[in-house]
């Protein structure tokens, strides 16, 4: 999923091309997930921006936005495979390019498109951009306001402030502050997009292995000298990876990002190249990469020792008691999916309910037929001339006993 240093590139990329530029042309297939769900839908994005001019762009962690001449303004989301192509302009940072093979950058317009636009202007000065989803993760919404007040609105009111941007708000005091008032495992404190934006898998992982701390261990239950290196290691790593617009190539050698993404991968290493171990375990649902040598538990954790996960059978790894584990089925996987999103989002997660007790109380409570009574030995005989009634058949709908006697 994209993060923090992701939509920083993606935003320098928008700055560069298209603002001050007047959109001439947009289209918008509707979409019930990117736009229906929350809240808007293809043809009305696109009479939204057709005819504006872009003045500005912004971000707060991993949302972004275009502020228009005129309100309403389109905030989104990258969500899990989202990203921003510009025609003629690679776009793309090293692991995206990786996993899409360049595709994208070849094909226009691309291939998996929820809109594009292009500007006023002849073909020399026309710039195209295209918002692409693969998975349909990705939210794109419409905020009705003035263009200095989007931050004040839903979604990015309810997210907290950016680490990088937010210098002023995010800081040691603040951080100690959000620690101290709950109890959960420090890593899942900062994949809450309510407590820090921008903060996802690889950047929370980093950021524990910089400052040393061991990602189970609960966040009320470190001191102050750990606070102080955990402020130190976010303000660090998210700086850093803004900086180089999350171009890994250009991270530095020591981060446990250049050897974290051999899990399940053959013949990829498992050690640093000092030698230290790297382990794979399951924290909030998500995996994290940690070295136990260099990020040890020195306090209370959800769980007081970890196997490690192999890297050839990651589906032996240790599952946090904390957190609900991950569900082995592929027929979970689209709604893991929606649950990180919404994690990612800032949103309560909605977990499917269990329904099998409410399906046997509605068994229980249908109506069963009525016993037969039995036949008292002075009945049994039939009087003279009368012609016995059958009993009602147990099959479709019971016969009434006046309509038994007329039929007889």
């Amino acid at each position: 999923m994209p993060e923090i240093a992701e939509v920083a590139r993606v935003v320098h990329f928008l700055r560069l091309h298209l603002v001050g530029k007047t959109i001439g042309k947009v289209v918008a297939p509707d979409d019930s997930n990117v736009f229906g769900k929350v809240g808007t839908s293809g043809p009305a994005f696109a009479k939204a921006l057709t005819g504006k001019t872009v003045v500005s762009v912004g971000s707060q962690g991993k949302y972004f936005w275009m502020v228009l001449s005129t309100p309403p303004h389109p905030v989104m989301h990258l969500g899990m495979t989202g990203w921003v192509q510009i025609r003629g302009v690679q776009t793309g940072y090293t692991r995206y390019l990786e996993r899409t093979k360049g595709h994208d950058a070849e094909e226009w317009p691309p291939k998996y498109f929820k809109f594009r636009l292009e500007t006023d202007g002849g073909e020399e000065s026309k710039t195209e951009v295209a918002f692409t989803d693969s998975r349909r993760f990705g939210r794109i919404r419409l905020v009705d306001c003035p263009g200095e007040d989007i931050r004040r609105h839903s979604p990015l009111v309810e997210n907290g402030p950016d680490p990088v941007i937010d210098q002023d708000v995010f800081t040691e005091e603040f951080l100690r502050r959000k620690m101290k008032s709950r109890h959960v495992p420090v890593k899942a404190l900062l994949l809450d997009q309510s407590t820090v934006s921008g903060i996802g898998n690889w950047v929370g992982d980093e950021i524990l292995y910089q400052a040393k701390l061991h990602p189970e261990q609960y966040c009320d239950d470190f001191d102050d000298a750990d606070i102080a290196a955990l402020y130190s290691a976010v303000r660090y790593v998210c700086q850093t990876a803004v900086d180089k617009l999350g171009d890994s190539d250009q991270f530095p050698e020591d981060w446990l990002f250049k050897h974290r993404w051999g899990k399940g991968k053959k013949d990829s290493p498992t050690t640093l190249p000092n030698g230290d171990k790297i382990t794979h375990i399951t924290v909030g649902g998500r995996t994290s990469c940690v070295v136990p040598s260099v990020q040890r538990k020195r306090g209370r954790a959800t769980v007081d020792d970890f196997k490690e996960e192999e890297s050839a059978t990651p589906a032996e790894g240790a599952e946090s008691r904390f957190f609900d584990g991950k569900k082995k089925k592929k027929a979970n996987s689209y709604r893991k999916s929606e649950l990180q999103l919404e994690e990612a989002e800032g949103r309560p997660l909605e977990r499917p309910r269990n329904t099998k007790r409410k399906v046997a109380k509605q068994e229980d409570d249908e109506p069963k037929p009525a016993p037969v009574p039995e036949a008292s030995p002075k009945s049994s005989k039939s009087k003279k001339g009368e012609k016995p009634v059958e009993p009602p058949s147990d099959l479709g709908r019971r016969r009434s006993s006046r309509l038994s006697r007329t039929s007889a």
